[in-house]
């Protein structure tokens, strides 16, 4: 089914934690199928992208078929430190406010979508977005397109995250151990795993308000590409199938090529996961 003249796009989270492996799975993409890819995101990441592609092997052919595109973003309009457009040497209310902010471009991105469509006769075949990018299911169907929630975490750090963001069972219980939603019942977490930010989450705070919709709502995609590897974590890929009742698709470790050159991993090639669709 591989093209040239199919288009994918991204939408990574502005941190280099999730810009990184986006960038990993684009190469991995365009190498197995021949599509092109269009990563979204602000200028200043965009910058990073460009810089990444570039230092790369000057004859590689994901120089000319990932295209880093700029969505426009204005930090100072969000009452946020000049050029703050990723994560990077951020507070912690200063990342919420961030993050609240990152919701801004859907006009852009359902902009982009449609020139895509109108030049190459056709949608993308699909949209590939964070998990914190929930509202992009709905942009994807507008276009004419199809939504892929991609976790840059493994599937035991998805699963045990996005639980205890829907859940909040810490604060369902007076012992400092609770179980989660999604775990065998044998699987203790202590309130001493958590962040502090996710200690104190209530429902009604700022970073609930974020991460309980757009994880709900990334859930509601055509699939979840999880950056791991069945032989590494065959149980929890299970459970996290069984908890958010969607495939997943372990497509990883994305890692360096040099550290995989002696990898014998069973992950599933890109061209497969896409004649599914």
């Amino acid at each position: 089914m591989g093209s040239e003249n199919e288009h994918t796009v991204m939408l990574p989270l502005m941190a280099h934690g999730h810009l990184i492996p986006f960038l990993a799975l684009a190469k991995q993409i365009h190498r197995s199928t021949g599509f092109k890819i269009n990563i979204a995101n602000t200028p200043l990441n965009i910058q990073y992208l460009q810089n990444t592609i570039s230092s790369a092997n000057p004859n590689s052919p994901e120089k000319f078929n990932i295209n880093p595109v700029e969505l426009p973003f204005c930090s100072s309009d969000h009452v946020l430190p000049p050029n703050t457009e990723n994560t990077e040497n951020l507070s912690l209310d200063l990342i919420i406010k961030f993050f609240t902010s990152s919701q801004s471009p859907k006009t852009p991105l359902y902009n982009l979508l449609m020139n895509i469509k109108e030049k190459a006769g056709k949608p993308p075949i699909c949209i590939i977005t964070d998990t914190f990018f929930g509202r992009a299911v709905d942009i994807a169907k507008s276009a004419g397109s199809t939504n892929v929630t991609f976790a840059t975490g493994g599937a035991y750090g998805t699963l045990a995250y996005t639980s205890i963001w829907l859940n909040l069972p810490q604060k369902k219980t007076n012992s400092d151990e609770f179980t989660l939603l999604g775990f065998p019942e044998r699987c203790h977490f202590h309130i001493t795993q958590l962040h502090k930010y996710l200690r104190m989450a209530g429902g009604s705070d700022d970073w609930s308000k974020f991460m309980q919709p757009n994880i709900t709502q990334s859930f509601e995609s055509y699939g979840v590409l999880c950056n791991t590897a069945e032989d590494i974590e065959p149980g929890a890929l299970q459970w996290l199938r069984n908890y958010i009742k969607l495939p997943v698709w372990a497509i990883g470790p994305l890692l360096p090529q040099s550290h995989l050159k002696k990898s014998s991993s069973s992950a599933p090639s890109c061209s497969s996961i896409y004649n599914q669709h």
